[in-house]
């Protein structure tokens, strides 16, 4: 075998017990082992942030290897290298000097390859009469072979992070579609539960999600939607069994027959209030008033609706729908709201819920001052101008006169 001993530094270069280290670890390789000099490679890039080297030394290790003529590294055939710096720059793609001889030394310090240097410090190599080299001067890639099975855990270690961490974000995007789908089903039903907390807990651990993340970081965040999918789940669960069971005992009640085809149908509980005279039908709902302020000053007012968004407010109508959501977060029964769009029309109905919602801190029930606020518009005591531009005022966005478009 070519180099076996241990050999110090030309010159002023210090040898480091690291150095001796690697020499001895080189030296112990097995008879007859090999290894492809290109798939250690491969598996140093994957592991190269365990190993501890930089992709530019990375790229001046690639130009050695393409000196060895074998595509093997195997002890028997040699393994030390031995070009000039002009050449290795070539195959460098052109790196300076100085830099080329700072990765050299990341490479020593790493443990990838050792110096073999000749008595005047230059690189060459000797031949028999045959034409065979007997002895070579330069840099050994001794340690590739004989660190190949560490450096393939390396890069099977990196490779397994990156499953875990692919499967930890596959899971976080389930949970946020399950969850946010869940509650908007729920509040859409109208079905009992505190939708408004379990709402903004959501959006907590959702915006403590960062875009750059690491598995540690990760994993208490999934377990957080975990918990948080299942309490909405069993919430949803227990409501639909419940409906089923009151479905199961109202067949078996005996079937009461009712011969007055004049009387009211209990399908429809707004006609159930007296036996008396059909009540007038209720007023049907405004249509759409005039925009009276322009969708971007309102969402200057009132930006936090926003994040109700999936996809962000652009026009009035997706406004109006995410304030239809809004309204269920908020607790806001639905009559409420219908009586809301009765007086207020469509659009500014959203606004004043958007409105709230900037408030929903500091107001006990938002159903109740929703139809206090009705009330008084009913009565023309209340309008929808004042309490937006003391919205605008207060997340200190001056208002400006601008005329609806």
């Amino acid at each position: 075998m070519l180099g076996n001993l241990i050999t110090t530094p030309f010159g002023r270069r210090s040898m480091s017990l690291g150095q001796l280290k690697t020499q001895a670890e080189a030296q112990e390789i097995e008879a007859g082992k090999t290894a492809h000099k290109w798939q250690v490679y491969r598996w140093l890039c994957e592991g190269r942030e365990i190993v501890g080297v930089g992709d530019r030394s990375l790229a001046v290790l690639n130009a050695l290897l393409s000196f060895l003529p074998d595509d093997d590294l195997a002890a028997e055939s040699g393994l030390v290298v031995f070009p000039s710096n002009v050449q290795l720059s070539m195959r460098a793609h052109g790196m300076a000097n100085a830099t080329l001889r700072r990765h050299l030394a990341a490479l020593i310090d790493c443990g990838l390859i050792t110096r073999k240097d000749s008595p005047n410090g230059k690189r060459y190599s000797r031949k028999g009469r045959g034409g065979e080299i007997t002895d070579a001067f330069g840099f050994s890639l001794a340690p590739l072979l004989a660190r190949a099975e560490e450096l393939q855990a390396a890069a099977e270690r990196v490779r397994a992070a990156a499953r875990a961490l692919k499967l930890v974000r596959e899971r976080i995007t389930l949970h946020r579609r399950d969850i946010a789908k869940l509650i908007a089903v729920a509040v859409a039903e109208d079905i009992p539960g505190n939708w408004g907390p379990l709402w903004r807990r959501f959006r907590t651990i959702v915006e403590a999600i960062p875009r750059q993340a690491v598995l540690s970081v990760l994993e208490p965040i999934v377990a957080d939607l975990a918990t948080l999918h299942d309490e909405v789940a069993i919430l949803l669960e227990n409501h639909v069994d419940a409906k089923n069971l009151s479905s199961n005992e109202s067949q078996t009640e005996p079937q009461q027959q009712n011969s007055n085809t004049d009387s009211s149908s209990d399908l429809e509980p707004g006609l159930r209030n007296s036996q008396g005279p059909k009540s007038a039908p209720i007023k049907p709902r405004a249509d759409n008033t005039t925009k009276t302020y322009p969708l971007g000053l309102v969402m200057k007012a009132c930006p936090e609706i926003a994040d109700y968004a999936p996809s962000g407010i652009g026009t009035w109508r997706e406004l109006m729908a995410t304030a239809a959501q809004v309204r269920g977060y908020l607790g806001i029964s639905p009559s409420a709201y219908e009586e809301a769009l009765d007086v207020f029309g469509e659009e500014n109905t959203a606004i004043v819920i958007a409105c709230i919602l900037e408030r929903a801190q500091s107001i006990n029930s938002a159903g109740g001052y929703l139809r206090a606020l009705t009330e008084k518009a009913r009565a023309g005591e209340f309008a929808v101008g004042p309490m937006l531009m003391a919205a605008l005022k207060a997340n200190g966005v001056g208002p400006q006169l601008v005329s609806a478009t």
